[in-house]
């Protein structure tokens, strides 16, 4: 397993040169102009794609999966995975760099999103993390994908780690912001510190009926505000979370995302047909396949530290902490980074 490195690494010599010339000067001015040089070496605005051209749908499982494609048919596929409260459109320039090197790229709008939508209307509203991870399956089942590398954050972080974990013969690599987060119920009934609750204090939010009502009513206003706290130094304007916000009216969305909360919490019981898989889930398994985890520097949204889940990943691995300012929408913050970061996962399977 490699050990733990910044992705600056690279440049270190330089750059350790020119903090020492910062300390001397001790000019505030020149480490802001640092962060922004950080910055822009993720994400050049000169590359900046912002759009995607055409939303697909299949029907794949229990659901009719709203889904963009780029790149050539017979590349490596490569399947990025959103959170809450984002959507595809965090990886708009992500797929645009990825498949001008020749990968194909699949991003889907998990259910609950976009123009994602269930098969039945008699199908539970489950969000769930194993029903989730059971969506990729049955999407790459209808793609006819046997193996792909994933990526993700947030949510789509979790799903990737268990897609990764319990069916590693589809998942030829890996990337994860944040790394390891598979849970279970049993484990979440364990308090935290009172710093640490505080944190997640959406979740017990959601856990009411009042914040069922509450998210229902105000879903872009909470989802901005999330955007604001979880990435305190993402200067994101107007029509960027427009964008997105347009994926939250889902018809499913607002019962998804409750469940998925709840459910976290014991609060509400599970599909049977899971549980199976989330009492594998609940033993912790490691991942075995490539992988890369990535944390920002500026996440604000509850996270674990890196030192906390290298152990979970057996196969060759790598870490990297990005500096200057990113936060927890990593993939559409520092896009360069997260294209970096699939191809270092898929040259470790070679």
């Amino acid at each position: 397993m490699n050990t733990p490195k910044n992705i600056n690494r690279r440049h270190f010599l330089s750059m350790a040169s020119f903090a020492v010339t910062i300390a001397e000067l001790s000019s505030i001015n020149l480490l802001n102009a640092e962060s922004h040089t950080q910055a822009d070496r993720y994400n050049p605005i000169s590359t900046k794609q912002t759009s995607f051209e055409q939303i697909k749908q299949i029907k794949a499982g229990v659901l009719d999966v709203g889904y963009t494609e780029a790149g050539p048919s017979h590349g490596q596929p490569v399947i990025l995975l959103h959170g809450w409260p984002y959507d595809i459109h965090s990886y708009t320039e992500v797929a645009s760099l990825l498949a001008a090197k020749g990968y194909r790229v699949i991003v889907p709008y998990l259910r609950g999103y976009g123009t994602t939508h269930f098969l039945s209307a008699q199908t539970p509203r489950n969000g769930q993390q194993s029903a989730l991870a059971t969506d990729v399956i049955a999407l790459m089942d209808a793609l006819k994908i046997e193996k792909a590398i994933i990526g993700g954050f947030d949510w789509g972080a979790r799903t990737a780690n268990i897609v990764a974990a319990l069916w590693p013969e589809r998942c030829k690599a890996l990337v994860a912001v944040s790394g390891y987060l598979i849970g279970s119920q049993q484990a979440n009934q364990t308090p935290l510190s009172p710093k640490a609750e505080l944190s997640w204090w959406y979740q017990f939010y959601f856990a009411t009926e009042r914040g069922h009502i509450g998210y229902q009513a105000n879903r872009r206003d909470f989802a901005k505000l999330i955007w604001q706290t979880a990435s305190p130094k993402w200067q994101f304007d107007e029509p960027t979370f427009a964008q997105s916000a347009t994926a939250f009216d889902n018809p499913d969305h607002v019962d998804i995302v409750i469940h998925n909360y709840r459910w976290r919490l014991g609060l509400v019981a599970g599909e049977k047909q899971y549980d199976e898989l989330e009492k594998k889930l609940a033993t912790g398994p490691v991942i075995t396949v490539p992988a890369v985890t990535l944390e920002g520097d500026a996440n604000g949204a509850p996270h674990p530290d890196p030192s906390v889940y290298a152990a979970k990943f057996k196969g060759k691995y790598a870490h990297h902490t990005l500096l200057g300012g990113i936060g927890h929408n990593l993939p559409q913050e520092a896009p360069l980074a997260f294209v970096d970061a699939i191809l270092e996962a898929d040259s470790f399977t070679k």
